[in-house]
């Protein structure tokens, strides 16, 4: 255990400080690096909703510093998280009412499922969620529901089918462009509509759990609060809750999309549309 904390630490710093390099080149990104404070000003438990891009270390980092302020603050937020698919939430629960504590490695073998998820990225969080007995809850819609939404459509799988066209046309637009062509238009709407189940699931999670607080890990995509979870909140609790996106240098930081932006360098990695001629279209990350 103490060897895992140590490189976890070297890990976290050495994150940070690339994320901290950048902030003296970028000026924007500057007043956006730590420390990012999750604690709201009034004292009442925070909701806040922590954007992606899934492989960037350094974005990890920053946010997993920031949980962890907000835990030192006393603060016991639900942790809801797109990397776990909703069927596993009995396993989650049943996996920590064992007489014997377990540990973060165990509860992602019990909940995982297939998802392709890097968890070096993901384990301290779910570490600190059981060390602090916090509920941990699966958020993502899975392949296998999302394809019968799109098969059969929102309503006939619980879901609201009443999307303003704004949302349904900007996921369309984003899909299409994501997939590098490889969908077609017809087939990029019918998987928007997977995308809005995930943001609809997401959002009753944080709704049901937002007196005590909320930390949502997700893609950027879902937290956006033009088009993600953020439109399917009820009133109150949209209004008590704060979206950050987590980009990288050179994506659109529109302040319409977030309401707040931290930047980061760009995360090395091989051309995405090389790697989607690989991949079978219905499965969005974003």
């Amino acid at each position: 255990m103490i060897a895992r904390a140590s490189r976890l630490s070297a890990w976290v710093a050495a994150a940070l400080f690339v994320a901290t390099s950048v902030a003296t080149r970028n000026p924007r990104a500057q007043a956006a690096v730590p420390p990012l404070q999750l604690a709201r000003a009034d004292g009442s438990p925070a909701v806040v909703l922590l954007g992606e891009v899934h492989d960037n270390a350094a974005q990890h980092a920053l946010r997993l510093e920031a949980f962890r302020s907000l835990l030192a603050t006393g603060a016991r937020p639900a942790l809801l998280m797109e990397q776990l698919d909703r069927e596993h939430q009995g396993d989650i629960d049943r996996a920590r009412a064992g007489a014997v504590r377990i540990d973060a490695d165990t509860l992602i073998a019990a909940a995982a499922g297939s998802k392709q998820w890097n968890w070096a990225f993901y384990r301290p969080f779910i570490e600190l969620a059981l060390a602090n007995d916090l509920p941990l809850l699966a958020g993502n819609v899975s392949r296998q529901d999302t394809q019968r939404v799109m098969a059969q459509g929102l309503a006939e799988n619980g879901f609201d089918a009443k999307v303003p066209p704004e949302i349904t046309q900007a996921h369309t637009a984003e899909i299409e462009a994501s997939h590098c062509g490889m969908v077609n238009p017809a087939q990029a709407q019918r998987m928007a509509s997977a995308q809005v189940a995930r943001d609809q699931f997401m959002a009753r999670q944080v709704d049901a759990n937002a007196a005590r607080g909320v930390v949502l890990l997700a893609g950027n995509g879902h937290v956006r609060t033009d088009t993600g979870v953020p439109r399917w909140l009820s009133a109150a609790t949209r209004a008590r809750s704060t979206a950050i996106g987590f980009l990288e240098e050179g994506d659109d930081a529109s302040t319409t999309r977030y309401d707040r932006v931290i930047t980061t360098p760009r995360q090395p990695r091989e051309d995405p549309c090389a790697a989607m001629h690989q991949a079978v279209p219905g499965e969005s990350r974003s």
